[in-house]
């Protein structure tokens, strides 16, 4: 490396050749991220600025990089805008994905997501990892299309450039495997394989749901202490919703000594990110003292915001005379369509706790919920069209719910859907698929489906 300095190191004389251009430029970088030189933003800008003027495109990219950043000269997007789009034009790879970035986000010019498609388009053709996993994500979300366009090619960009090993493009390769979209779903060998690693790498989406597949058991055998694990390195690295899931393992002790302390904590920080659920939980803890002095103003403030102020004039009467403070919050709370609160408010009427029982009532909030993604309320919306009293029976509807919450991980859903395999009920009989949902359910703590299982196989 020494040896490299001493033949580059120079005063900014005329660069002739391609070779010395190249060195012109290396050197900027060195300067720019302190690389065995002391870091100066100043040198690098004007040794880039150098070679740029030579006519070497890498410095011509880094150029524009310093004016968008303000490295050694004062920032200028639009400057910045006009060394990428130069360099762009003479096939540089990195700059036409730097310009597809201009484009997307106004960056020196107006917004053009057509425009950032074609960028990002000519970059990925040239093999540009970068590239073609954004790329992915304007097919994925249709994004300065035309028409519409089918997942396959989102999938085809992210699995070339994930075998390049691109962390981001694996993470959404990862989350198409997941959802079976533009290729057959496979939670096990593809989706679980991808996204660890890009989690290894440091990439804090994929390293959240790692620890959601460890902690529902989804594509891998449940641990909750991975779980954590996971959770905690997604957070470090500015992962701001597994806040809120790392105060979920402290408050239930799930896979971590039990702490309300540091959930309480943990759902403060989640909450100042205008994290809602969060915010609505911290609140609860503040009324009911979990981890905190009880201070029921506060309590009742933080459920107001997690309500969006909405109105609740329907059923206020019932709301006030029946219910405590805190399923009145609830009911607020629910009103602004929070998952959690729903969810709450179908427990409290299909057991009638502080209200009249009332199945019909707690069917709505429980769709509601369970419409939102929340696992436990598809679960409870499945058990009441397998058993319901005012609700008429669908078994099918059953284990269409069942099924979604048992591949989300709630163990209860998992045994009722090895039963309905079992019987045949809502679905063809399966003896293969009861048994292994029964397993499943046994895998995440479930007792019962062990009896069930011996009766099955004996």
């Amino acid at each position: 490396m020494e040896k490299y300095f001493e033949s580059t190191d120079k005063s900014f004389n005329d660069y002739d050749n391609k070779k010395e251009l190249m060195e012109l430029n290396n050197l900027g970088y060195c300067y720019q991220y302190g690389i065995e030189k002391k870091k100066d933003g100043f040198k690098a800008f004007k040794l880039y600025l150098k070679a740029a003027e030579g006519g070497n495109s890498d410095a011509q990219n880094n150029l524009g990089y310093c004016y968008q950043n303000g490295i050694g000269v004062t920032k200028d997007k639009k400057k910045a805008f006009e060394c990428y789009l130069k360099a762009a034009n003479e096939d540089d790879l990195h700059a036409q994905y730097n310009l597809g970035i201009c484009y997307q986000n106004g960056i020196g010019i107006n917004k053009d997501n057509k425009k950032a498609f074609e960028w990002y388009l000519k970059s990925a053709k040239g093999e540009y990892s970068p590239a073609q996993n954004i790329l992915g994500n304007f097919y994925q979300n249709e994004i300065g299309m035309e028409k519409d366009l089918e997942q396959e090619k989102a999938f085809e960009l992210y699995k070339i450039a994930a075998e390049k090993d691109h962390y981001m493009s694996q993470c959404n390769l990862g989350i198409l495997y997941e959802n079976g979209n533009g290729t057959e779903k496979d939670l096990k060998q593809a989706s679980f394989e991808y996204l660890k690693k890009s989690a290894e790498k440091g990439y804090s989406d994929a390293q959240f749901e790692l620890g959601y597949y460890y902690y529902y058991g989804i594509g891998t055998k449940k641990d909750l202490s991975m779980a954590v694990y996971w959770f905690s390195k997604a957070a470090e690295n500015g992962c701001k919703t597994a806040l809120h899931n790392l105060g979920e393992c402290y408050e239930l002790g799930n896979g971590v000594d039990k702490n309300e302390i540091k959930a309480f904590e943990y759902y403060k920080k989640s909450a100042k990110y205008g994290d809602m659920d969060a915010k609505f939980i911290l609140g609860y803890c503040y009324v009911n003292g979990i981890g905190t002095e009880i201070n029921k103003e506060k309590g009742f403030k933080l459920y107001d915001e997690a309500a969006g102020n909405s109105d609740y004039k329907e059923y206020e009467e019932e709301i006030v005379d029946n219910l405590d403070e805190v399923k009145y919050w609830y009911q607020k709370a629910a009103k602004n369509d929070n998952k959690y609160a729903l969810y709450k408010l179908g427990e409290f009427y299909q057991y009638g706790n502080g209200v009249g029982q009332n199945e019909m009532r707690a069917f709505v909030f429980y769709k509601k919920s369970a419409d939102q993604g929340f696992i436990d309320a598809q679960y409870k919306l499945g058990d009441i069209y397998s058993k319901g009293t005012e609700i008429e029976i669908n078994k099918e509807k059953a284990f269409e719910l069942y099924e979604l919450a048992a591949e989300g991980g709630n163990v209860n859903a998992q045994r009722s859907l090895a039963s309905l395999y079992e019987k045949g009920e809502g679905t063809e009989q399966s003896k293969e698929k009861a048994i292994y949902w029964y397993e499943k359910a046994i895998e995440n703590g479930c007792p019962k489906s062990q009896g069930l299982l011996n009766v099955l196989t004996q």
